[in-house]
């Protein structure tokens, strides 16, 4: 049961929702034993010829009332406790998902989409039907157990109810060996399931790339392939439980024929009425019930232990990156950026991304970031998000460290356009407006399209801003989806604008446009443009190239173009690139 022990917090607050339904439970449990009395008494009064219109009425009505008040209990405890156990569904869920938002971005890195999908499906169900089912069967199975061997003891004799239990010890030991199996092998069905569930998602989300390269033969049998794996994985487990509850059930009926041969010579001798043998035969069929479901209170709870365990992992991971305990947050914010002697490498990296990386950005000013792929751009952007955290130097803002900055505040006051132009399945609207909590201005988002040049192109579809993009923003072609992202970032209105290679899809006209336009918002704000384009950054108030991690060249297009070094080669090779295209 340590295991659940993640749950206290929500047993704590649900304890009165599951006592209610136990106490329901309780009810209709004893109630139930009411029944084989009825026919104790109706059995005897045929015996001694008492049973006549008026009694078999009485009888009648009797039967009638518990089968009600049964329905009427069963009705509450299913409310209560299988209710609560929906709730709890929802409380893990929940969990898990607000704890994967907050785990650093190198954890995705490292972990499969689909493996976490199922936990947040499958899992989240196995323990469910621990939680709920699992506890009704246990406190029904042990309750209907006492009160079931003291109503046989006292119905008939206590030599006749020890002839009923001999088969108990076996059914213990039959379930202590399958529920170790069962555990094992549940763990192993929703590991299959996982590696299912993600080569299903990726296949979906790649499927243009599938066709395009004529793959579907390849991704079908590697589905196949696992697909395989999982129904066998799925069928050892059956096999166990297959064989586990018709064993128990087997075991559990051994008692009535045991029962039919002693008590029928009890009967037969007049040791014992024949009133007293039906009623004891009809608590037998209630005792056998709650042996059998202690059978599957163990596969359900080994089951939900086995998912909690792999939940319980995701739930003990621990972010890379968190606020300090004393956090400041940002009141007037002016966007200066300095970087000192800042060095990184990626975990389960030796070679360094970043070496000694120096610079400062002034409010109102601009940087240029240039080289090579793989030469750290796009590194520098995340180091300033702290999306990682530099090994070696300091990183400041407004001369704070963002170390001592609220994660909270510090990507508030930045816009950042990434290179992949993520879009959601929403609006246009919607998107543009992700940065918001609340609901803001239609104006703010169609003043936010027209900077970013992405307004004409809006209003042409069917519905505007109110148009659905596709999963991953399909509707929009390459240039809309970065326009759009751009857009998403200048309706925070940051002091920090970060375009990271975010204007690469987009004809060199509309991209002077959007710097254009951003001139005049930003002529108090800092910018940093990454990008491969010379064209794109050559205006910028400072220019560094980066090679393997380290500043090889800064300074302004102009100066560095006197260098005679890398970047002259870079621009004059783009020149020519531009003059072929061109003719």
């Amino acid at each position: 049961m340590s295991t659940f022990f993640t749950l206290k917090d929500f047993f704590s607050k649900q304890k009165w929702n599951y006592l209610i339904g136990v106490i329901w439970l309780l009810i209709i449990d004893s109630i139930q034993l009411i029944v084989p009395q009825i026919f104790r008494w109706l059995t005897n009064d045929f015996q001694n010829n008492a049973l006549n219109n008026k009694a078999i009425l009485k009888y009648v009505f009797l039967i009638l009332l518990t089968g009600i008040a049964i329905a009427v209990g069963r009705f509450f405890w299913r409310i209560y406790i299988l209710g609560t156990s929906r709730e709890l569904e929802y409380y893990l869920r929940k969990k898990i998902f607000d704890h994967l938002l907050s785990l650093s971005p190198n954890y995705f890195n490292t972990h499969k989409t689909g493996d976490l999908m199922a936990h947040a499906t499958n899992d989240v169900n196995a323990v469910r039907m621990a939680i709920g089912q699992g506890t009704i069967m246990i406190v029904d199975s042990m309750f209907m157990i006492v009160l079931t061997l003291i109503m046989m003891v006292k119905t008939t004799n206590i030599r006749l109810t020890f002839i009923a239990l001999f088969t108990l010890p076996f059914i213990v030991i039959v379930v202590s060996k399958f529920g170790k199996i069962i555990h094992k092998r549940f763990k192993i069905v929703q590991e299959a399931f996982s590696d299912l569930t993600d080569i299903t998602q990726e296949s979906f989300s790649g499927v243009r790339v599938v066709k395009s390269f004529v793959q579907e033969n390849l991704i079908q049998s590697k589905f196949e392939k696992v697909n395989n794996d999982n129904l066998k994985k799925n069928l050892d487990l059956v096999k166990i439980s297959g064989t586990f509850h018709p064993f128990i059930e087997f075991i559990s009926s051994l008692s009535f024929l045991l029962i039919i041969f002693y008590g029928g010579k009890e009967v037969i001798l007049n040791k014992i009425s024949l009133g007293d043998f039906i009623a004891f035969n009809s608590y037998l069929g209630l005792l056998v019930w709650p042996m059998m479901a202690l059978g599957w209170v163990i596969n359900i709870f080994q089951r939900g232990a086995a998912s909690m365990d792999r939940i319980n992992i995701i739930l003990e991971e621990t972010p890379d990156i968190v606020n300090n305990p004393k956090t400041i947050e940002l009141e007037q914010p002016k966007g200066q950026v300095q970087f000192k002697n800042v060095s990184f490498k990626y975990p389960d990296s030796d070679n360094y991304a970043l070496k000694n990386i120096n610079f400062s950005i002034e409010q109102g000013k601009s940087l240029a970031i240039i080289g090579r792929t793989g030469s750290g751009k796009s590194t520098i952007a995340s180091l300033l998000l702290r999306l990682y955290d530099a090994q070696d130097g300091n990183i400041l803002f407004d001369n704070i460290d963002i170390k001592d900055l609220s994660l909270k505040s510090l990507r508030e006051n930045i816009g950042y356009v990434p290179q992949d132009n993520f879009l959601f399945s929403n609006t246009i609207a919607e998107n543009i407006a992700f940065s918001f909590d609340k609901p803001t201005s239609s104006e703010k988002v169609v003043n936010a399209a027209k900077l970013s040049e992405v307004y004409n192109n809006i209003i042409e579809f069917e519905n505007g801003f109110e148009t659905i993009l596709g999963e991953r923003g399909v509707t929009l072609s390459g240039g809309q989806k970065q326009r759009t992202s751009i857009a998403r970032a200048l309706i925070k209105e940051p002091s920090v604008l970060i375009l990271d290679d975010s204007l690469s899809s987009v004809d060199t006209e509309t991209e002077e446009k959007i710097l254009n336009n951003l001139k005049t918002i930003m002529d108090t704000k800092t910018t940093i443009i990454i990008s491969h384009r010379i064209s794109t950054i050559k205006d910028c108030d400072e220019i560094i190239l980066l090679s393997n991690g380290e500043i090889a060249e800064r300074g302004t297009h102009e100066s560095l173009l006197l260098n005679n070094g890398f970047y002259k080669n870079l621009y004059e090779n783009q020149l020519l690139e531009e003059k072929i295209i061109n003719n």
